[in-house]
């Protein structure tokens, strides 16, 4: 199976300490700002080194990832870009137009992460007063109208619980049609991923962990005859030797004060998210024992909400980690480091050519055929 992988944008700011923010934690830490310059020193580095895409995230605390990825599209040339948004916030025909339009301007370069949204505080924000199990029914609905728009067919109405639309219909839809990434570890979630997604995603759990939730969705997604792909949402520390890398990971961990660790963890706690609980508990509040799986390091999740945990070890020790989520099932991995822009270089430059050598992955622009060099004529 060949890997895909996936760096990540910071529009939240960056730093050489954990960023905060989303799922209910205050944002620590933003060292550096999130500049449409510094992005796309970021996104020139993502594509140069072979990364497929670059997530950007959704919510309060971070810049609109539609916005933010529409003005990177001339600094790259091959770059996707997975775009978080959010279900219900927008219309769906809006939400399918703009698709449609992004996809066709950067010549089939948008990838769509749906997020459905597990803090209610930050729902209400937006306007949004549903119950955590209403937004996936609503998600359910929002992306059959999507999709069917998309199918570019005769014009067509939907009544469903939450949304209507009347003689929806596009005048041009995306080619190709972007696929659908989702995530979700409720009882609520499954089913929604299951009928609708392309690529289900799961946050960095021990492995055993992340084979129960692949079979889950394997057998949803069967019991409605479809299959879908996995990804697995990362942060990497990767250096040449372990003892540099987990220097590296108890440096990120002393720069927390004890006070920000608890304000941080309480905000947490009062997330809707089922998968933000299953990170709080990998760690429990404790700076202690983060180590949950071999080279799996749970202390960015004592700052940041969301994806908490890492790949930490030597480059060697990561390449084998990453093959073993990829015996689970896992063919992409959307990863991200502290800053983005150099830890992007330590994984690009010494972690995928490994992976290459195994052949389990090549770089998107190499040319599969080396031309023979031409001697001059002297």
């Amino acid at each position: 199976m060949t890997l895909t992988f996936h760096w990540f944008l910071p529009t939240s700011g960056d730093s050489r300490n954990i960023v905060g923010g989303g799922h209910g934690a205050d944002v620590v830490h933003r060292d550096r700002r999130a500049s449409i310059r510094y992005l796309r020193q970021i996104a020139s580095a993502a594509e140069d080194l072979g990364f497929e895409g670059a997530l950007t995230p959704t919510g309060l605390w971070c810049e609109d990832a539609w916005l933010s990825t529409a003005t990177l599209l001339d600094t790259t040339d091959r770059l996707k870009f997975l775009v978080a948004f959010r279900p219900g916030l927008i219309a769906p025909t809006l939400a399918a137009q703009m698709a449609a339009t992004f996809q066709n301007q950067s010549g089939g370069r948008l990838l769509l992460n749906v997020v459905t949204g597990g803090e209610p505080a930050e729902q209400k924000a937006f306007g949004d007063f549903l119950s955590k199990d209403e937004r996936y029914e609503r998600t359910g609905e929002f992306l059959a109208i999507v999709r069917r728009l998309w199918q570019h067919g005769d014009p067509f109405d939907f009544n469903g619980k939450h949304l209507r639309v009347a003689q929806a219909r596009l005048v041009s839809v995306p080619d190709p049609t972007p696929p659908i990434y989702f995530g979700g570890s409720s009882a609520a979630a499954g089913p929604v991923a299951a009928a609708r997604s392309d690529v289900y995603l799961t946050w960095g759990e021990p492995p055993s962990a992340v084979a129960d939730k692949l079979a889950w969705i394997r057998r949803l997604a069967a019991e409605q005859g479809r299959t879908v792909r996995f990804g697995i949402r990362l942060h990497v520390i990767s250096r040449d030797t372990s003892d540099d890398a987990w220097r590296e990971a108890r440096r990120l961990i002393e720069a927390l004060p004890t006070e920000t660790i608890a304000k941080v963890q309480a905000g947490l706690h009062r997330s809707e998210s089922e998968g933000q609980k299953r990170m709080l508990a990998l760690h429990g509040g404790s700076t202690d024992g983060l180590e949950i799986s071999p080279n799996l390091w749970a202390g960015v999740g004592l700052a940041r909400g969301g994806a908490g945990t890492a790949l930490v070890g030597s480059h060697d020790e990561v390449a084998l980690r990453i093959k073993e989520y990829a015996d689970l099932g896992i063919s992409e991995f959307i990863l991200s480091g502290y800053p983005h822009l150099e830890e992007a270089y330590w994984f690009g430059e010494n972690v995928l050519p490994r992976l290459e050598r195994d052949g389990q992955w090549s770089h998107p622009s190499r040319s599969a055929v080396i031309p023979t060099a031409v001697p001059f004529a002297v």
